[in-house]
Protein backbone atom coordinates (compact mmCIF):
# COMPACT_ATOMS: atom_id res chain seq x y z
CA UNK A 1 0.00 0.00 0.00
CA UNK A 2 1.21 3.51 -1.36
CA UNK A 3 1.89 5.81 1.57
CA UNK A 4 2.18 9.54 2.83
CA UNK A 5 4.06 10.78 5.74
CA UNK A 6 1.07 13.72 6.20
CA UNK A 7 -1.78 13.29 7.65
CA UNK A 8 -5.15 14.34 5.83
CA UNK A 9 -8.26 14.51 6.82
CA UNK A 10 -9.74 12.60 3.67
CA UNK A 11 -7.98 10.05 2.02
CA UNK A 12 -8.99 8.28 -1.56
CA UNK A 13 -8.06 5.50 -2.44
CA UNK A 14 -8.43 2.64 -5.48
CA UNK A 15 -8.32 -1.19 -5.56
CA UNK A 16 -7.38 -1.64 -8.94
CA UNK A 17 -7.78 -5.43 -8.94
CA UNK A 18 -11.29 -5.64 -7.44
CA UNK A 19 -12.70 -2.35 -9.50
CA UNK A 20 -13.46 -0.70 -6.15
CA UNK A 21 -12.66 3.27 -5.13
CA UNK A 22 -13.39 4.51 -1.54
CA UNK A 23 -12.95 7.85 0.73
CA UNK A 24 -12.28 7.60 4.25
CA UNK A 25 -12.50 10.86 6.33
CA UNK A 26 -11.85 11.86 10.06
CA UNK A 27 -12.97 15.26 11.44
CA UNK A 28 -11.58 17.14 14.63
CA UNK A 29 -11.03 20.45 14.80
CA UNK A 30 -13.24 21.59 11.96
CA UNK A 31 -15.60 20.04 13.41
CA UNK A 32 -15.27 21.40 16.59
CA UNK A 33 -15.28 24.95 15.01
CA UNK A 34 -18.91 23.95 13.33
CA UNK A 35 -20.26 22.91 16.21
CA UNK A 36 -19.33 25.45 18.66
CA UNK A 37 -21.49 28.08 16.61
CA UNK A 38 -24.12 27.28 18.17
CA UNK A 39 -25.20 25.11 21.75
CA UNK A 40 -26.61 21.87 20.40
CA UNK A 41 -27.73 18.89 22.60
CA UNK A 42 -25.16 16.02 22.25
CA UNK A 43 -27.66 14.31 20.04
CA UNK A 44 -28.09 16.88 17.53
CA UNK A 45 -24.38 17.39 18.18
CA UNK A 46 -23.78 14.07 16.85
CA UNK A 47 -26.10 13.64 14.17
CA UNK A 48 -24.43 17.10 12.47
CA UNK A 49 -21.35 15.76 12.79
CA UNK A 50 -22.80 12.34 10.83
CA UNK A 51 -23.72 14.86 8.17
CA UNK A 52 -20.90 16.67 7.97
CA UNK A 53 -18.59 13.49 7.95
CA UNK A 54 -21.40 12.25 4.10
CA UNK A 55 -20.88 16.00 2.97
CA UNK A 56 -16.72 15.10 3.20
CA UNK A 57 -17.14 11.84 1.61
CA UNK A 58 -19.21 12.92 -1.03
CA UNK A 59 -18.43 16.38 -1.82
CA UNK A 60 -14.48 14.79 -2.14
CA UNK A 61 -15.51 12.88 -5.42
CA UNK A 62 -16.57 16.17 -7.17
CA UNK A 63 -13.65 16.33 -10.12
CA UNK A 64 -12.86 20.35 -9.18
CA UNK A 65 -12.45 22.24 -6.21
CA UNK A 66 -15.00 25.16 -7.54
CA UNK A 67 -17.84 22.16 -7.31
CA UNK A 68 -20.31 21.76 -4.50
CA UNK A 69 -21.73 18.96 -2.73
CA UNK A 70 -25.26 19.95 -0.59
CA UNK A 71 -26.82 17.48 2.02
CA UNK A 72 -30.13 18.94 3.11
CA UNK A 73 -32.81 16.70 4.81
CA UNK A 74 -36.51 17.92 5.36
CA UNK A 75 -38.99 16.20 7.76
CA UNK A 76 -41.80 16.98 9.68
CA UNK A 77 -43.15 15.44 13.21
CA UNK A 78 -39.62 14.70 14.09
CA UNK A 79 -37.22 16.62 16.78
CA UNK A 80 -35.67 18.52 13.33
CA UNK A 81 -37.43 19.71 10.41
CA UNK A 82 -34.33 21.19 8.55
CA UNK A 83 -30.24 20.13 8.27
CA UNK A 84 -28.19 21.62 5.51
CA UNK A 85 -24.16 21.04 5.36
CA UNK A 86 -22.62 22.09 2.29
CA UNK A 87 -18.57 20.93 1.15
CA UNK A 88 -16.56 22.84 -1.70
CA UNK A 89 -12.92 22.35 -1.68
CA UNK A 90 -12.25 20.89 1.31
CA UNK A 91 -14.15 23.76 3.26
CA UNK A 92 -17.61 23.00 5.33
CA UNK A 93 -20.66 24.41 7.29
CA UNK A 94 -23.69 23.52 8.61
CA UNK A 95 -26.56 23.75 11.17
CA UNK A 96 -30.07 22.14 12.05
CA UNK A 97 -33.25 23.44 13.04
CA UNK A 98 -34.95 21.93 15.81
CA UNK A 99 -37.76 21.62 18.49
CA UNK A 100 -36.21 22.54 21.59
CA UNK A 101 -39.11 21.93 23.78
CA UNK A 102 -39.34 18.36 21.68
CA UNK A 103 -35.71 17.68 22.13
CA UNK A 104 -36.18 17.85 26.12
CA UNK A 105 -38.92 15.07 26.06
CA UNK A 106 -36.77 12.82 23.36
CA UNK A 107 -34.63 10.07 24.85
CA UNK A 108 -31.00 10.32 25.01
CA UNK A 109 -29.93 8.22 22.16
CA UNK A 110 -33.10 9.36 19.78
CA UNK A 111 -33.55 7.49 16.49
CA UNK A 112 -33.56 9.25 13.24
CA UNK A 113 -37.53 8.56 12.80
CA UNK A 114 -37.92 10.73 16.33
CA UNK A 115 -35.39 13.18 15.03
CA UNK A 116 -36.96 13.16 12.04
CA UNK A 117 -40.20 11.87 11.52
CA UNK A 118 -41.47 11.72 8.12
CA UNK A 119 -38.78 13.05 5.70
CA UNK A 120 -36.22 12.64 3.23
CA UNK A 121 -33.01 13.32 2.40
CA UNK A 122 -31.76 15.30 -0.97
CA UNK A 123 -28.16 15.31 -1.92
CA UNK A 124 -27.03 17.68 -4.74
CA UNK A 125 -24.11 17.92 -6.38
CA UNK A 126 -22.92 21.07 -8.29
CA UNK A 127 -20.37 20.84 -11.08
CA UNK A 128 -19.12 24.47 -11.18
CA UNK A 129 -16.67 23.84 -14.30
CA UNK A 130 -19.28 22.04 -16.70
CA UNK A 131 -22.45 23.91 -14.90
CA UNK A 132 -23.83 20.32 -14.42
CA UNK A 133 -25.82 20.13 -11.27
CA UNK A 134 -27.76 16.79 -10.29
CA UNK A 135 -29.84 15.84 -7.43
CA UNK A 136 -31.10 12.58 -6.10
CA UNK A 137 -33.61 12.55 -3.49
CA UNK A 138 -33.86 9.65 -0.57
CA UNK A 139 -36.30 9.08 2.06
CA UNK A 140 -34.89 9.09 5.72
CA UNK A 141 -35.26 5.95 6.59
CA UNK A 142 -33.24 3.35 8.03
CA UNK A 143 -31.31 3.49 11.35
CA UNK A 144 -28.98 6.69 10.48
CA UNK A 145 -28.04 9.10 7.58
CA UNK A 146 -25.61 6.77 6.56
CA UNK A 147 -27.94 4.43 6.35
CA UNK A 148 -29.76 6.87 4.15
CA UNK A 149 -27.07 7.97 1.99
CA UNK A 150 -27.11 4.25 1.10
CA UNK A 151 -30.12 3.55 -0.32
CA UNK A 152 -29.37 7.23 -1.92
CA UNK A 153 -26.66 5.05 -4.36
CA UNK A 154 -28.56 2.16 -4.38
CA UNK A 155 -31.80 4.31 -6.05
CA UNK A 156 -30.46 7.50 -7.44
CA UNK A 157 -26.74 5.92 -8.64
CA UNK A 158 -27.23 2.14 -8.96
CA UNK A 159 -23.49 1.86 -7.63
CA UNK A 160 -22.86 -0.77 -4.85
CA UNK A 161 -21.63 1.35 -2.02
CA UNK A 162 -21.08 0.79 1.55
CA UNK A 163 -21.36 3.79 3.88
CA UNK A 164 -19.74 3.85 7.44
CA UNK A 165 -20.36 7.02 10.12
CA UNK A 166 -18.56 7.12 13.31
CA UNK A 167 -19.27 9.77 15.97
CA UNK A 168 -16.95 10.05 19.53
CA UNK A 169 -18.02 12.68 21.91
CA UNK A 170 -14.39 13.67 23.41
CA UNK A 171 -15.99 15.59 26.31
CA UNK A 172 -15.87 18.94 26.98
CA UNK A 173 -17.69 20.42 24.02
CA UNK A 174 -15.44 18.23 21.23
CA UNK A 175 -15.72 15.46 19.27
CA UNK A 176 -13.99 13.27 16.90
CA UNK A 177 -16.06 11.81 13.69
CA UNK A 178 -15.31 9.36 11.13
CA UNK A 179 -16.81 7.52 7.82
CA UNK A 180 -15.78 5.46 4.80
CA UNK A 181 -16.96 5.23 1.62
CA UNK A 182 -16.26 2.11 -0.38
CA UNK A 183 -17.95 1.80 -4.08
CA UNK A 184 -17.79 -0.54 -6.78
CA UNK A 185 -16.91 0.85 -10.20
CA UNK A 186 -19.40 0.48 -13.13
CA UNK A 187 -17.31 -2.13 -15.87
CA UNK A 188 -17.02 0.22 -19.23
CA UNK A 189 -15.99 -2.18 -21.25
CA UNK A 190 -18.30 -3.26 -24.83
CA UNK A 191 -20.00 -5.90 -24.24
CA UNK A 192 -19.99 -6.60 -20.56
CA UNK A 193 -22.32 -6.19 -18.22
CA UNK A 194 -22.15 -3.25 -16.06
CA UNK A 195 -21.11 -4.02 -12.54
CA UNK A 196 -23.41 -0.95 -11.12
CA UNK A 197 -26.18 -3.62 -12.26
CA UNK A 198 -25.29 -6.68 -10.33
CA UNK A 199 -25.22 -6.20 -6.19
CA UNK A 200 -23.76 -9.87 -5.89
CA UNK A 201 -20.74 -9.60 -8.21
CA UNK A 202 -17.96 -11.48 -6.37
CA UNK A 203 -15.67 -8.89 -6.53
CA UNK A 204 -17.58 -6.14 -4.54
CA UNK A 205 -18.71 -9.13 -2.24
CA UNK A 206 -15.17 -9.62 -1.36
CA UNK A 207 -14.15 -5.65 -1.04
CA UNK A 208 -17.67 -5.39 0.96
CA UNK A 209 -16.98 -8.17 3.42
CA UNK A 210 -13.26 -6.05 4.23
CA UNK A 211 -14.82 -3.21 4.43
CA UNK A 212 -17.55 -4.23 6.99
CA UNK A 213 -15.03 -5.20 9.34
CA UNK A 214 -14.54 -1.32 10.03
CA UNK A 215 -14.60 -0.73 13.89
CA UNK A 216 -16.80 2.64 14.92
CA UNK A 217 -14.13 2.95 16.92
CA UNK A 218 -11.61 3.05 14.63
CA UNK A 219 -13.26 5.70 12.19
CA UNK A 220 -13.48 7.97 15.31
CA UNK A 221 -9.85 7.55 16.82
CA UNK A 222 -8.48 10.91 16.11
CA UNK A 223 -4.50 8.69 17.36
CA UNK A 224 -5.35 5.98 14.20
CA UNK A 225 -3.95 7.30 10.78
CA UNK A 226 -5.90 7.16 7.75
CA UNK A 227 -3.46 4.90 6.36
CA UNK A 228 -2.77 2.78 8.94
CA UNK A 229 -6.95 2.18 8.93
CA UNK A 230 -7.06 1.22 5.80
CA UNK A 231 -3.79 -1.25 5.97
CA UNK A 232 -6.16 -2.68 8.43
CA UNK A 233 -8.78 -3.37 6.37
CA UNK A 234 -7.16 -4.15 3.09
CA UNK A 235 -3.90 -5.01 3.40
CA UNK A 236 -4.90 -8.38 1.83
CA UNK A 237 -5.51 -6.77 -1.30
CA UNK A 238 -2.31 -6.59 -3.73
CA UNK A 239 -2.17 -3.06 -4.36
CA UNK A 240 -4.16 0.04 -2.64
CA UNK A 241 -3.16 3.18 -4.06
CA UNK A 242 -4.07 6.14 -1.78
CA UNK A 243 -4.62 10.05 -2.42
CA UNK A 244 -4.36 12.74 0.00
CA UNK A 245 -6.91 15.00 -0.35
CA UNK A 246 -5.54 17.46 1.89
CA UNK A 247 -7.39 19.06 5.22
CA UNK A 248 -11.02 20.31 5.71
CA UNK A 249 -12.02 23.47 7.50
CA UNK A 250 -14.76 25.13 8.17
CA UNK A 251 -15.88 27.40 5.45
CA UNK A 252 -18.74 29.68 5.98
CA UNK A 253 -19.06 31.92 3.18
CA UNK A 254 -20.68 35.00 5.14
CA UNK A 255 -18.93 38.21 4.82
CA UNK A 256 -20.83 42.11 4.73
CA UNK A 257 -19.07 41.83 1.30
CA UNK A 258 -20.32 39.02 0.05
CA UNK A 259 -24.23 39.69 1.46
CA UNK A 260 -23.97 43.23 0.12
CA UNK A 261 -23.23 41.75 -3.29
CA UNK A 262 -26.12 39.57 -2.69
CA UNK A 263 -28.42 42.42 -1.91
CA UNK A 264 -27.67 44.44 -5.37
CA UNK A 265 -29.21 42.10 -7.01
CA UNK A 266 -32.27 42.99 -5.49
CA UNK A 267 -34.63 45.75 -7.74
CA UNK A 268 -34.04 49.31 -5.44
CA UNK A 269 -37.50 49.18 -4.19
CA UNK A 270 -37.08 45.63 -2.21
CA UNK A 271 -33.63 46.99 -1.01
CA UNK A 272 -35.40 49.95 0.59
CA UNK A 273 -37.98 47.35 2.04
CA UNK A 274 -35.40 45.50 3.77
CA UNK A 275 -33.70 48.57 5.22
CA UNK A 276 -34.11 49.49 8.99
CA UNK A 277 -34.64 53.52 9.84
CA UNK A 278 -30.88 53.62 9.47
CA UNK A 279 -30.52 51.94 6.52
CA UNK A 280 -29.22 49.15 7.30
CA UNK A 281 -30.16 45.89 6.19
CA UNK A 282 -29.67 42.73 8.87
CA UNK A 283 -29.12 39.55 8.08
CA UNK A 284 -28.48 36.32 9.84
CA UNK A 285 -26.12 33.89 9.15
CA UNK A 286 -27.65 30.63 9.97
CA UNK A 287 -24.45 28.50 9.36
CA UNK A 288 -21.93 30.47 12.28
CA UNK A 289 -24.75 32.40 13.46
CA UNK A 290 -23.86 35.75 13.22
CA UNK A 291 -26.01 39.11 12.80
CA UNK A 292 -24.19 41.25 9.87
CA UNK A 293 -25.84 44.74 9.71
CA UNK A 294 -25.20 45.41 6.00
CA UNK A 295 -25.34 49.20 4.95
CA UNK A 296 -27.42 49.21 1.16
CA UNK A 297 -24.91 49.35 -1.77
CA UNK A 298 -25.32 52.97 -3.66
Amino acid sequence: MDTDTTSPDILGFTIASRNARGRVVRLGPALDSILAAHAYPPALAKLLAEALVLAGLLGSTLKHEEGQLTIQAQAEGGVVDLLVVDYRGGEMRGYLRFDADRMAEAPATPSLFALFGKGYLAITFDQAVSGERYQGIVPLEGGSLAQAAEHYFAQSEQIPSLVRVAVKDLGDGRYAAGGLLVQHLPESEEGRERLHTRLDHPEWQHVEALAQTVGMDELADPALPLDDLLWRLFHEEQEVRTMPLGQIRKGCRCSAEHIQSVIARFPPEERAAMADENGLVHVDCEFCAKSFPVALPA
